[in-house]
């Protein structure tokens, strides 16, 4: 089911020979194939690509990274041949901060994507003072089953608990310890999507995205929590297609 573009990256479904591609960055403790339906959905009109994080799935055995800036490091290295094509991000939760950084990266090398989608996470400079990562497992998987995107078989079963907690805590790690630059702008369009009872970011949280773009600036809010993009696919879907005019 899935065709391997590179160490990082995972295509599920063939995209068009052209035109845009769209990575897409988990959240915390995520991986590539939650964006499976998005490739499914989309891959007629975009390359969608969804970004794997080591320390999981068949990249259990690699070492973990626990900041930002190494897992930004990490993509970029394989996005930037891919820049011969336009490209947009979309990034849910740490992923937001993680494409936030990339296309850092990317500006350096004159490359602007033509959008950055930033989906339940508060603005890279607005940081809360956060501890979650160095209290204890029972406690980091408490707050993970409140946030209601991992399925509650998986963290129940202590044998897959064993397998994901390392990566997990150590995706909480790199998010929770992340602090940007005041004045970091990237020149690409930012359009923000956000849950409107998410614990996780408040609107006025999210509004500040607009301080660190250059380009357009789009906020929307959906009802729902942290992960509202599970109630809400088929509009998230429909509002990247439309933003990218691709149909």
């Amino acid at each position: 089911m899935t065709k391997e573009s590179g160490t990082w990256l995972r295509r599920f479904h063939p995209g068009p020979a052209g035109g845009t591609r769209l990575i897409c960055f988990p959240h915390a403790g995520g991986s590539a194939p939650y964006f499976h339906h998005v490739s499914r959905e989309l891959s007629p009109v975009l390359d969608v690509q969804a970004v794997q994080y080591p320390g999981r799935q068949e990249r259990r055995h690699e070492p973990r990274i626990t900041d930002i800036a190494g897992l930004a490091d990490g993509v970029m290295a394989e996005i930037l041949p891919l820049a011969d094509r336009p490209l947009a991000f979309f990034g849910h939760s740490m992923g937001a901060v993680v494409a936030f950084e990339v296309a850092l990266r990317l500006r350096e090398q004159g490359v602007a994507p033509l959008a950055l989608f930033a989906s339940g996470r508060r603005a890279p400079s607005c940081v809360r003072e956060e501890t979650l990562h160095k209290e204890s497992d029972q406690a980091l998987v408490a707050e993970v089953k409140s946030l209601g995107g991992t399925d509650p078989r998986m963290l129940d079963d202590p044998e897959l608990l064993a397998m994901v907690l390392p990566a997990m805590r150590a995706d909480y790690t790199a998010v929770m310890t992340y602090r940007c630059r005041p004045d970091a702008v990237v020149d690409s369009p930012v359009h923000v999507l956000v849950g409107d009872d998410d614990p996780q970011v408040s609107q006025d949280e999210a509004l500040r995205w607009k301080e660190h773009t250059g380009g357009a600036f789009e906020m929307k809010v959906f009802g729902g929590g942290h992960f509202y993009l599970n109630d809400h696919a088929p509009a998230v879907l429909r509002y990247i297609a439309e933003t990218l005019s691709v149909r």
